[in-house]
């Protein structure tokens, strides 16, 4: 093909992928600021408000871009949330460009973009600031730059005969072994924002060392990037020797079932049908399958049989395979786009499947439906986060409810970050002080004064707050008002006096993580 006509070609296929990806990201932006805060952002901008090089449940990125975000305009939802909107559009326009690398032309690229646009989990990191929507977005990436370590300049990649035969592919110059610095770059920033990168990048790495190629480590710029990511990655790491790595801690809380979105093996298992959407399973299937075929790209395959099986016996969430779908993705809608060629009623019929799981996607991932509605949906039974993005301005009222009449020396202690974190954003209009909470990283920053008269302790069990204090009073209950069941509905609240001991040497007993 000439340089001309491929540059024709390359021109159109951007042009669908900014298309579908403008869509993708119209359609977040759309529902961005519906319903309210989760709590893991409100955690994030509490963070925020004390930076650090670390914190025992997380790098310090997330909080960093929340405290940005809140910096700009403290009051806008939608722009706390821009970074992970931009995030997920990179995602869908990354799997345009991988299904590029493995030799896709126009309309494998455009498949591949819509496939990862329509799917439930991408949307659903989209719409929220969190740790998982840049974890994604640097592993989509981490996977397009090693694909460009293994071009093989004659081949055709994943593509068929009849691929080739469509005109549906494209040839590769040869691989560029300075791409590793980049992809150390990445790596670097990754693990600035979740250690759970470790993980994909272990398994890329020893599929690769196991199967090969081998060769493309056989350059002076694989160490330098091992080096770069390293480098970018210490201040997170001294942080953690400095406070006794709870990170380790953390993942062991997780593990054991502590998290809200933590998935039994064989939920873990299931989960992984419904992650991009059910009408997506035989397309992604179809993808690992090709992989596994082609010597030249079957570390991706095998690096997602490692991480399954890793995740799967060490109870690890179903989301953590996310990250693997956009490749498997975009090597299938090559030879897809290939067969699908230029019939019109191929390309409606798999177009009206994409649609309709896109559909049932933003009904379960995004705030479209009335929160009204809520309580009869299946929403909340598939979509824990949705329940926890709901009734915190209600949350706090029944908090401050609950401290009206009392003197200054008042107290706030909670059971977890979240409803810290709601405290610290909507309490300043009720004259709330700065909670505390022994959950994470509130922990790490302190207990209450010991001068405190009262202290209202929020979702924590008279049984767990006899061991703290004499003298504990009923003083009502949360009620978000929906009839939403969410991890704070109907949690106690309680007005605490006569602590035990002094706050020092209590403190220690209330840490937890998870």
């Amino acid at each position: 093909m000439p340089i001309v006509a491929v540059r024709q070609v390359s021109a159109v296929a951007m042009r669908e992928q900014t298309i579908v990806a403008g869509l993708f990201a119209a359609l977040l932006v759309a529902f961005a600021a519906r319903y309210g805060y989760h709590r893991d952002e409100l955690y994030f901008l509490a963070a925020g408000r004390r930076l650090d090089w670390g914190y025992p449940d997380q790098p310090p990125l997330t909080p960093l871009l929340a405290r940005t975000m809140s910096a700009i305009d403290p009051d806008s939802l939608l722009l706390l949330r821009l970074p992970s909107i931009a995030v997920a559009t990179f995602i869908v326009v990354c799997a345009g460009l991988m299904a590029r690398e493995f030799g896709g032309g126009r309309g494998a690229q455009a498949l591949a973009s819509a496939s990862v646009a329509a799917a439930a989990l991408v949307m659903g990191v989209g719409h929220l600031l969190t740790t998982t929507s840049f974890d994604m977005a640097v592993w989509s990436s981490v996977c397009l730059l090693v694909l460009k370590l293994l071009r093989d300049p004659v081949g055709d990649g994943v593509a068929d005969s009849a691929a080739s035969r469509s005109g549906d592919v494209r040839r590769q110059v040869g691989a560029d072994p300075g791409w590793w610095l980049v992809i150390g770059l990445v790596i670097g920033v990754g693990l600035q924002n979740k250690l759970l990168l470790i993980f994909p990048v272990g398994a890329l790495v020893l599929a690769l060392v196991l199967i090969g190629p081998r060769k493309i480590f056989a350059t002076k710029f694989f160490p330098m990037a091992v080096g770069i990511a390293a480098l970018i990655w210490l201040p997170y790491l001294w942080w953690q020797a400095e406070n006794g790595w709870p990170q380790w801690e953390m993942g062991r809380a997780i593990a054991g079932g502590s998290s809200g979105t933590s998935d039994s093996p064989v939920a873990f298992v299931l989960l992984q049908f419904g992650l991009m959407g059910p009408l997506l399973v035989p397309l992604w299937a179809f993808g690992l399958w090709l992989l596994w075929r082609a010597v030249r790209y079957r570390a991706f395959a095998v690096a997602y049989v490692l991480m399954f099986v890793v995740f799967v016996t060490t109870g690890g969430k179903a989301y953590y395979m996310g990250g693997m779908y956009p490749i498997l993705l975009a090597a299938a809608s090559v030879p897809v786009a290939a067969w699908l060629g230029r019939r019109r009623m191929r390309w409606a019929a798999v177009g009206s499947a994409l649609a309709v799981n896109a559909l049932v996607s933003a009904v379960l991932s995004l705030p479209v439906l009335p929160i009204s509605a809520l309580p009869d949906s299946p929403v909340l039974a598939v979509n824990y986060d949705a329940g926890e993005t709901i009734g915190w301005p209600e949350f706090v009222r029944r908090v401050a409810d609950a401290r009206a009449g009392l003197g200054a020396d008042v107290a706030v202690l909670t059971a977890d970050s979240g409803a810290a974190g709601a405290i610290e954003r909507f309490g300043g209009q009720y004259g709330l002080p700065t909670p505390h909470s022994g959950h994470n990283a509130y922990w790490w920053w302190g207990p209450p004064s010991d001068a405190a008269a009262v202290v209202i302790a929020v979702g924590i069990e008279r049984d767990h707050l006899v061991r703290f204090f004499r003298d504990i009073e009923p003083a009502g209950r949360i009620d978000n008002g929906f009839d939403i069941d969410n991890d704070e509905q109907g949690r106690p609240i309680f007005r605490c006096r006569a602590p035990r001991a002094a706050w020092p040497q209590l403190w220690p007993q209330l840490k937890h993580l998870g």
